[in-house]
Formats: C-alpha cells, sequence, structure tokens
C-alpha cells in the first residue's frame, strides 16, 4: 500500500520476522477493528478445541469488517494477536500469512494470555487499517 503509509525497518532494529517494526500512516481513513474471536454471523462458535479453525475465523471476521469499510487486508497497518498457548505461534503465523500482505507485513504484538472471555476460545486478533486520502482533482 502507498499513497500516506511508510513501512520502516529501522536500522537500529533486530531483522524483524513476519512483521513490519514501524508503519508511519500520515492523512487517510483509519478504520479500528475490534478483537475477533471463531465466533461466526449466528454467534457459534468455529472450531472447537482446534486452533488453526479458530484463527483462521478470526481473520475472515476481520476481512468483514475491512468490507464494512471499503478496505482489504491490504490496508492492514497493525495486528493485536493474543493467544492461549505461544506454541501455537507457527499455526498462527502460516493462517495469518494467507490474509496479509507478506511483502510488507503489518506492525503486529502478539501476546499470551490467560483466559478469554468464553473458555471455549483459544485466540483473538484486533487489527487497525488505513485507506490514504484520495487525490483531488483540481
Amino acid at each position: 500500500m502507498s499513497g500516506g503509509v511508510r513501512f520502516l525497518q529501522p536500522s537500529g532494529l533486530a531483522p524483524a520476522m513476519g512483521y513490519t517494526p514501524a508503519v508511519e500512516v500520515s492523512g487517510g481513513q483509519t478504520l479500528y477493528i475490534s478483537g475477533q474471536v471463531a465466533l461466526d454471523v449466528a454467534g457459534a462458535l468455529v472450531g472447537d478445541r482446534d486452533f488453526e479453525a479458530q484463527a483462521r475465523q478470526c481473520f475472515q471476521n476481520i476481512g468483514h469488517a475491512l468490507a464494512a469499510a471499503d478496505l482489504t487486508f491490504g490496508h492492514v497497518v497493525k495486528l493485536g494477536l493474543y493467544v492461549l498457548d505461544i506454541s501455537q505461534v507457527g499455526t498462527l503465523r502460516r493462517v495469518r500469512d494467507e490474509f496479509v500482505t507478506t511483502a510488507q507485513p503489518p506492525a503486529s504484538t502478539l501476546v499470551q494470555v490467560s483466559a478469554f472471555f468464553r473458555p471455549d476460545l483459544l485466540v483473538e486478533i484486533e487489527a487497525i487499517a488505513v485507506a490514504p486520502m484520495p487525490q483531488r482533482t483540481p
């Protein structure tokens, strides 16, 4: 994505693996997406005890929120990823890469938590997306 968004790899930081350390945004439309869990449109759990299925549903739910604002995963500049079991990071990265722009991945934070609001949830993901300001014609 261009036009008001720069993905930065600061020289003073260790190399990033699968995320961008800093994303600079100027102007444009910003969409803050609340944490999404593995519930379908009817509120039913997707992927009981299945981390991969739950992660995929979280990203699909984010996709629905993006589409509601006429945005795509290419507009996502930041992800917050919360998991019960940090050993699932490989699976989470693989699923994430099915959705995000891997050439310029979003800035990200991954945190292991002790519990979610429902005991059957294994992962929750939030996102921030930015679309550049439309170019004005004189």
